[in-house]
């Protein structure tokens, strides 16, 4: 069978499963992880790189920011400083129509 009418038919199963309300990430790894053991012939490197993809890609420098910039969010908010510098845009802006919402 052709490569492109294997990746339809990985189309097809992830729009399937999308409908079926598997969650699209999910749905995405599993119709791409099908479509390429289909290529390649065989499931095990399909596999292999799924989770070697996967672990790459969730340690990485990138994904360790979230977390730090939610922590200090948290700092900012037990702190005050997020009610300070609302106050501070209020005062300067706040009489602009619009206001804040600018």
């Amino acid at each position: 069978m052709e490569p492109h009418y294997m990746g339809l038919i990985g189309m097809g199963v992830m729009l399937l499963l999308i409908l079926m309300h598997v969650p699209i990430g999910v749905a995405m790894g599993i119709a791409g992880v099908a479509t390429f053991g289909m290529i390649r012939g065989n499931l095990a490197p399909a596999l292999t790189l799924f989770g070697t993809e996967t672990v790459g890609k969730v340690g990485s420098a990138e994904l360790a920011v979230i977390p730090l910039f939610l922590l200090m969010g948290s700092f900012a908010t037990v702190g005050g400083l997020s009610s300070d510098l609302y106050r501070i845009a209020h005062a300067l802006i706040g009489h602009i129509r619009g206001g804040l919402a600018v």
